[in-house]
C-alpha cells in the first residue's frame, strides 16, 4: 500500500506525517505540496526541515498562479462560502497529480486535520472517492496543536512563524478568503504591508469588474454589507468597533 500526504505546511500536516511514517514506514509515503505562490518565506524553510524528519523526499507542484490571479481568471472574488483559489491551487491540482501518479486500489491519502475537526473528514473522505482518505490525527493519541509544536521543538524544528505571530494556519502567507475580521486584523497590524498589497489588490478587483466585490462582510444591525479590507483598515485606526473575534477557517486541502 502506498501513502500520499497533503503536507500543507503546518503543524498538522507534519504531525499525519509523523503518524504514518510510524506506522508505516517510508518507502511508499510520498509528501505533495501544493504552492499557491503566495505563502510565506519562513513556510518554505518549514516545510524543507519537516520532510527531513520524515526522511521523505518533499513533491511540490503549483499551478503558477496565486489566488488573485485566480479571481481574476474566473471573474468573482473568492470569500468565505465560495473558495476558487483553493479548489483550483490545491483540490484539483493534487487530485489530478494523484490521478496521474497513483492507483486508488492501493493507495491511501492522508490529511492533516486534528481530533476536533472530524467533521471535516466526514465531508472530505466522499470528496477524495475513490481515494481512501484518513486523517491521522483523528485518531487516539489525541493530541492538542500545543503538543504538536512541543513535539516540534523536541525535534529541532521551529515552528512556522506565522503561529509565533497569532496565526491559526501557515498557509498563504497569513491571507485567506475564507478569514475573518480577526485574521485580518491580525494580519494588518503584524504584518501591514502585506495586508497592504492585499488590500489594493482587492479595491483593483473591484475596479476592473465595476462591482463592490469583498472578501469580508459586515453584518453589524442584522444586515449583510460588503466590508472591504480598505474599510476595515481604516476603522481599526480609528478607533471603530471590530469584530477581532472573528477568525474564521482555512481548509484548502479539505472542503
Amino acid at each position: 500500500m502506498k501513502h500520499v500526504v497533503m503536507f500543507s505546511g503546518g503543524s498538522g500536516s507534519w504531525g499525519a506525517a509523523r503518524r504514518v511514517a510510524d506506522q508505516f514506514g517510508t518507502d511508499d509515503l510520498t509528501l505533495l505540496f501544493a504552492d499557491t505562490k503566495m505563502e510565506d518565506e519562513d513556510l518554505y524553510r518549514f516545510l524543507g526541515e519537516a520532510a527531513a524528519d520524515i526522511g521523505v523526499e518533499l513533491v511540490t507542484i503549483a499551478d503558477g498562479r496565486d489566488p488573485w490571479q485566480v479571481f481574476e481568471d474566473v471573474g468573482y472574488l473568492g470569500n468565505s462560502r465560495v473558495d476558487p483559489c483553493s479548489k483550483i491551487l490545491k483540490r484539483d491540482l493534487m487530485r489530478a497529480w494523484l490521478t496521474e501518479h497513483f492507483d486508488p486500489l492501493d493507495t491511501m491519502v492522508h490529511l492533516g486535520i486534528d481530533w476536533s475537526e472530524v467533521h471535516r473528514l466526514e465531508r472530505a473522505a466522499p470528496r477524495w472517492a475513490p481515494w481512501t482518505v484518513t486523517a491521522p490525527l483523528c485518531e487516539p493519541p489525541y493530541l492538542e496543536k500545543t503538543a504538536l509544536l512541543a513535539d516540534l521543538a523536541t525535534r529541532g524544528i521551529k515552528p512556522p512563524r506565522l503561529y509565533e505571530m497569532g496565526f491559526a494556519h501557515n498557509n498563504c502567507g497569513g491571507f485567506c478568503i475564507k478569514a475573518g475580521q480577526g485574521a485580518f486584523i491580525n494580519l494588518l497590524e503584524k504584518m501591514p504591508d502585506r495586508y497592504r498589497e492585499h488590500e489594493e489588490r482587492e479595491l483593483a478587483f473591484q475596479q476592473k469588474s465595476g462591482r463592490p466585490y469583498t472578501i469580508l462582510k459586515d453584518r453589524k444591525g442584522g444586515t449583510t454589507k460588503p466590508l472591504s479590507l480598505q474599510a476595515l483598515r481604516e476603522r481599526v485606526q480609528t478607533g471603530c468597533p471590530v469584530d477581532r473575534n472573528d477568525i474564521g477557517g482555512c481548509g484548502c486541502a479539505v472542503d
